[in-house]
């Protein structure tokens, strides 16, 4: 079980049972006391949770019981949900009077059987509930209401990011790698170099500073950076080292297409190429590669990072340096103590000095032992310690939380958990959330916090704050922390992106348990209890072995299938997910084939949909304006989407719809004006003329409204005359002071 979820689960659902909850369900009688039982009852639970995650390693008693409050726990929150849900359909379909259904569903007779329904499995889950309240006093489990384990001491500037520090104690390292790399007495044309060390050392970030050299860049012809990761599949890396080598994204291809292209590239030519973070131990594996790029010049080089010291010796196995010459690894090791203590203290202490106080910078140089000269151990608990006042809260730290961690100069995992341990509930839940990205993939922060706010890990203390400028804090409190890393800037100098260390993910695969699954090829089973599901997109295209995967996954919030535009992949909407009823994302971005899209409808708790960059949707169909608890649709690169649902207003939560590069689009639907929440529109289309659409289409005063639109603004197809200029005054621009970007293009 993923630590921090069932804390946040709580939270939730005590929200939901708040005073204005109960406003919106006054209509459905003898529900109110129930609700208000049921709000006790968790939080009852909820004070001695935190104490019971971490008792649950050391008590299998406790994890039992943890494991019975989970399931739970969920079937309250999906309860609620519903009842939620159906609040909001009456609202809905009381706006039109003139429907029969709506005169039926009103009907004297119906509310007291909807109420009495709901009335009675709200008690049956309370009872539930009480019972396993009931069961944990012979836990003698601490009452925790304020999660104490959150350092107290304000940082200056909380969300501020300062980019990486420079690179202390590696120009040894650096000189070292780049001396072998150009020695001329290698007699083979093509070498490879392997760099060996444990997880979070760095052989990455030395990788890099000897890819950017400038010694490198004049002595090689061509420069290749590819990260593989694993699964090592020969065609993908054969793949990336072709986008590398031509800058630009490749068409799939066949795989002799793609042998015959890279050496093309490469023929003659000196070139140097970084394979990055390779577990492959497969020696047939190598051997094909490696014949891919025996026609190099003379002199030419390949680096390779791994942690496995196995890797780099079937890379030097007779069957491979008999094609290509190895030299001997490179064992890259941890920071002396200086260099240690020196990112340490830039790291943990006040305006980056060492403090006069002797005895804290003692304390300060014990856990420092801990991180066992590993860079990104000593980063993240740098960051945690100067969340704490040394002279009140370090000497506690060390002699509990850290005094548990075992000493393992190759596993420093214990102690990148420990940061973990230290982070408040809702920042384990959205760190463990990332665990359904594979390794170096890049991270949009924008569709991150989307995501986040689909599963309501995001929690407002301040009512008048918005749910995307809070998740945007969340995002820069674990990017500050060193949970996330190679933040990338766009042109204003603002944070749009980043990735995560790979033993940062191989962290957030661990606290996130059976929870959270990312399904591979080799994944044959899944826990009925995942809630979060992603797919690669190398098996995408199995619509059937993902629906036989999934049918028993009943509990699924997620499911994000990682595609690629270039990848013909088919899904069966229908077939995959009609058991998921309670999903809260879905994402099918890039997939070609989506059969029986209208049964997403049926998915009434969506809140994040995706159909970005599909080839074939001309026309969405009408179920999707039922999906009132919608906040997200992404529809951008649809090029053949030729108008966007007639009912579009019944999406009253919708925050973000994107529809740029939608290029059949010529007008947008009366009645857009009335989503008033909206704060993404990349794009509004201007109606062309054609007289057939004129009752359908929604004018530029469809705008007037829409007040909290932030982010990029295009408007399409933009007309001349008086007409126009009177409409562009109906839309209230000068109002959309939120926009960073407002594009037009005129007819």
């Amino acid at each position: 079980m993923a630590e921090g979820v069932l804390f946040s689960v709580a939270e939730g659902i005590i929200g939901k049972l708040g005073p204005l909850a109960f406003k919106e369900i006054k209509l459905l009688w003898g529900v109110k006391d129930e609700l208000e039982k049921l709000k006790n009852t968790v939080s009852a639970i909820q004070a001695v949770l935190l104490d019971a995650e971490e008792q649950q390693v050391g008590s299998h008693a406790v994890a039992d019981w943890l494991k019975k409050l989970e399931d739970a726990m969920y079937e309250a929150d999906n309860l609620l949900d519903d009842f939620s849900t159906e609040s909001l359909r009456r609202e809905m379909m009381s706006r039109d009077k003139m429907a029969k259904e709506v005169r039926i569903f009103f009907s004297k007779s119906n509310q007291p059987l909807y109420a009495l329904k709901m009335s009675h499995k709200i008690k049956v889950i309370r009872e539930r509930l009480e019972a396993i309240n009931y069961d944990r006093r012979s836990f003698n489990l601490e009452v925790r209401p304020v999660e104490t384990r959150v350092g107290n001491r304000e940082r200056d500037n909380t969300h501020s990011f300062v980019p990486a520090e420079v690179v202390i104690g590696r120009q040894d390292d650096k000189k070292a790698v780049i001396d072998c790399l150009l020695d001329s007495n290698v007699e083979e044309n093509v070498s490879i170099l392997p760099i060996v060390g444990i997880g979070g050392l760095g052989k990455t970030t030395l990788a890099k500073l000897v890819f950017n050299d400038e010694q490198i860049q004049k002595h090689f012809d061509l420069k290749m950076w590819v990260c593989v990761s694993d699964p090592f599949h020969v065609k993908n890396v054969v793949e990336k080292i072709l986008e590398s080598a031509t800058n630009t994204k490749q068409p799939t291809v066949e795989m002799n297409t793609l042998v015959n292209s890279v050496r093309k590239e490469i023929d003659g030519k000196k070139y140097f190429l970084v394979l990055d973070d390779v577990w492959n131990e497969d020696h047939e594996k190598w051997c094909r590669l490696k014949e891919v790029l025996m026609g190099g010049g003379r002199g030419s080089r390949i680096l390779v990072t791994t942690r496995k010291e196995s890797v780099a010796m079937t890379i030097r196995h007779e069957s491979v340096v008999r094609i290509i010459g190895t030299v001997q690894s490179y064992v890259l090791r941890g920071l002396d103590g200086e260099a240690s203590w020196s990112l340490f203290k830039q790291l943990a202490f006040e305006k980056r000095e060492e403090p006069k106080n002797s005895s804290i910078v003692a304390i300060g140089m014990e856990i420092l032992g801990k991180c066992s000269g590993v860079p990104l151990a000593i980063r993240t608990i740098g960051r945690l310690l100067s969340s704490k006042n040394p002279e009140t809260e370090w000497s506690s730290f060390k002699n509990n939380e850290l005094s548990k961690i075992s000493q393992n100069e190759n596993d420093i995992l214990p102690t990148l958990k420990l940061s973990y341990d230290q982070l408040p509930s809702h920042l384990k839940h959205c760190f463990a959330y990332c665990s359904l990205f594979p390794k170096d993939y890049k991270i949009d922060k924008s569709t991150l916090i989307k995501l986040w706010m689909a599963q309501r890990f995001i929690k407002l203390s301040d009512q008048n704050r918005c749910f995307e400028d809070v998740g945007h804090e969340y995002f820069m409190d674990l990017l500050w922390r060193s949970f996330f890393q190679e933040a990338e800037m766009n042109t204003l100098g603002d944070i749009i992106g980043c990735k995560i260390h790979d033993l940062m993910h191989d962290l957030a695969i661990l606290v996130a348990g059976s929870l959270i699954t990312m399904l591979d090829d080799k994944e044959t089973s899944i826990d009925e209890k995942t809630s979060q599901v992603s797919v690669a997109y190398h098996i995408s295209s199995s619509s059937s072995r993902v629906s036989t995967l999934l049918c028993k996954a009943t509990r699924m919030r997620t499911f994000i299938c990682l595609s690629n535009e270039n990848f013909e992949a088919s899904i069966d909407c229908d077939a995959t997910f009609s058991s998921s009823k309670f999903l809260r994302v879905l994402d099918l971005h890039d997939i070609k084939t989506l059969q029986n899209l209208s049964s997403i409808g049926k998915l009434k708790h969506l809140k994040y949909l995706d159909l970005s960059t599909n080839s074939k949707i001309k026309k969405l169909p009408d179920s999707i304006t039922r999906l009132q608890n919608l906040q997200t649709l992404k529809l951008s690169r649809c090029k053949l989407l030729e108008e966007l649902p007639r009912d579009i207003k019944n999406l009253v939560n919708l925050r973000h719809l994107e529809i740029d590069i939608c290029l059949g689009l010529s007008y947008m639907p009366v009645g857009l004006g009335q989503l008033t929440n909206l704060q993404t529109l990349s794009a509004f289309y201007v109606d062309s003329g054609s007289p057939s659409r004129h009752s359908d289409s929604g004018g530029l005063q469809e705008l007037g409204g829409l007040n909290k639109l932030r982010g990029e603004l295009e408007i399409v197809n933009l007309g001349h005359g008086k007409g126009v200029a009177l409409e562009c005054k109906a839309a209230n621009l000068k109002e959309k002071q939120h926009l960073s970007f407002l594009r037009i293009w005129w007819k």
